[in-house]
């Protein structure tokens, strides 16, 4: 199961508001990539498949196509506003090795 931290949902539903993405869902994915050998990938997305994992978040859905499901068992998005760093933060078990920016990671 994947975990939505309320910081990082009124972060989207405000990005929804403000961006004029009414409808849309969050993207959450992983792909090849990045220092570590993948990274991961937050976008808005009207389109959902059949296969796609579903998580309602009280004004939208978070889905997560099967490839990327495996890699991400387990992980928690948060959202950060601090003077140190500001950004979403994927907090991920299936990552044996991260890089520096935590933007990547390997599995």
């Amino acid at each position: 199961m994947i975990q939505i931290t309320e910081s990082a949902a009124n972060k989207v539903r405000q990005m929804i508001a403000t961006q004029g993405k009414s409808g849309m869902n969050l993207r959450l994915y992983v792909e090849g990539g990045g220092c570590s050998g993948m990274q991961y990938g937050l976008t808005f997305d009207a389109a959902v498949s059949e296969e796609d994992e579903q998580i309602d978040c009280d004004g939208f859905k978070v889905v997560v196509d099967p490839m990327s499901l495996p890699f991400l068992q387990g992980a928690q998005v948060d959202y950060l506003d601090t003077l140190m760093e500001s950004g979403f933060k994927i907090q991920n078990p299936q990552a044996k090795t991260t890089c520096g920016c935590g933007q990547s990671f390997g599995a």
